[in-house]
């Protein structure tokens, strides 16, 4: 198409510089330049049927990722750990389907851009509500960091009320125990989790989530507003690997033995903090997730993802609520750990809510 020239005049008469046009409406005129020039042509209908189809497919693995069976190297977590991600095949299949100037690929595009939006355009708007009366925050804070000083000073200057620690090496606990003891009146280690506290803390106790060893526990903690249970869990670590696929059948042993405990769990309030090693759409984490509110789905701005810390990919660092109203939730600034921390602000006292 035939670009139009702008000219203005100077005061000597002659001709200026062209005026440009505005760079979303260069990008509209030549999508509509090249749809204009598919008029007429009878194979627009014919073209793009392999692209339509895989359009198609990427659509009912999104909508359907509930029934990919697990028992082929736990291939339907790890689709669900990742399903977010799948949305980025989108603008691949669109820009696919644009240079085959195919119509039929154009609109088969459209089912995984509305499957995607329906599933997760609810977590793209800011749910952040004022208030609250606890904040709360957890980090794995990895065995390997070489600043648990540093890290420790990090997640205290979030200002949250309750701090949770996993991957604690016995070696490092003491430093962390130093460096929080100015903020955090009230703590617990067991084994290698622990929990800080502004406020009293009481029947603390491990929990067994079927490992042999403490990676989870139990405390009361008696803020101003009733007693709240708090449980810190690190669940075991999952693996991908080529020869048995997303390996976690230690993790999802120990997510039900996390679930059956917040179950018989006496207090009406509960928060869960912890690495579960799982996202929110992982199936294998339902006896847990299935009772409890995640507070980033329900107060947070985006994603909320939490790890790996240099590029975050998935939010497995969670922090869950029962019987509480989550007001905000977000991630905290990179420490020296591979996690990223998360924290959350909500509202103890609901009764007149």
């Amino acid at each position: 198409m035939a670009q139009q020239a702008y000219v203005t005049e100077t005061d000597n008469g002659g001709s200026g510089p062209e005026r440009r046009e505005p760079g979303l409406q260069r990008l509209t005129n030549r999508l509509k330049s090249l749809v204009a020039g598919w008029r007429g042509d009878p194979r627009v209908w014919r073209r793009g049927l392999v692209l339509a189809a895989l359009a198609v497919i990427l659509a009912l693995v999104m909508l359907l990722h509930a029934q990919i069976p697990n028992a082929i190297g736990n291939l339907g977590s790890l689709t669900e750990t990742f399903l977010p991600w799948l949305g980025l095949f989108v603008p691949v299949l669109l820009l696919l389907a644009l240079v085959r100037r195919s119509a039929t690929a154009l609109i088969a595009v459209l089912v995984p851009a509305i499957v995607w939006l329906n599933l997760f355009g609810g977590q793209l708007t800011d749910k952040t509500g004022a208030g609250g009366d606890l904040t709360v925050a957890t980090h794995n804070v990895n065995a390997d960091n070489s600043d648990p000083a540093g890290t420790a000073r990090d997640v205290a200057a979030s200002g949250a009320d309750v701090v949770a620690l996993e991957e604690l090496t016995a070696g490092a606990v003491p430093t962390y125990e130093k460096a929080l003891a100015s903020t955090y009146k009230y703590h617990s280690v067991q084994g290698t989790v622990g929990l800080w506290s502004k406020y009293p803390l009481s029947g603390v106790k491990p929990v067994d989530i079927k490992l042999g060893w403490v990676r989870a526990m139990r405390a009361a903690v008696a803020t101003p507003s009733g007693q709240v249970a708090v449980y810190v869990a690190h669940l075991p670590s999952v693996r991908v690997k080529v020869e048995a696929g997303f390996t976690a059948r230690q993790r999802d042993k120990s997510a039900d033995a996390l679930g059956e405990a917040i179950n018989d769990e006496p207090l009406g309030k509960v928060v869960l903090l912890g690495d579960l090693n799982g996202t929110m759409n992982d199936r294998a984490l339902n006896a847990v997730t299935a009772q409890m509110r995640s507070t980033q789905g329900a107060s947070g701005s985006g994603m909320g993802f939490s790890w790996p810390a240099s590029f975050p990919m998935a939010r497995i660092d969670q922090i869950m609520v029962r019987g509480l109203e989550p007001l905000s939730s977000w991630t905290l600034p990179e420490t020296g750990s591979d996690h990223l921390p998360v924290a959350a602000r909500v509202k103890v006292d609901t009764s007149a809510s």
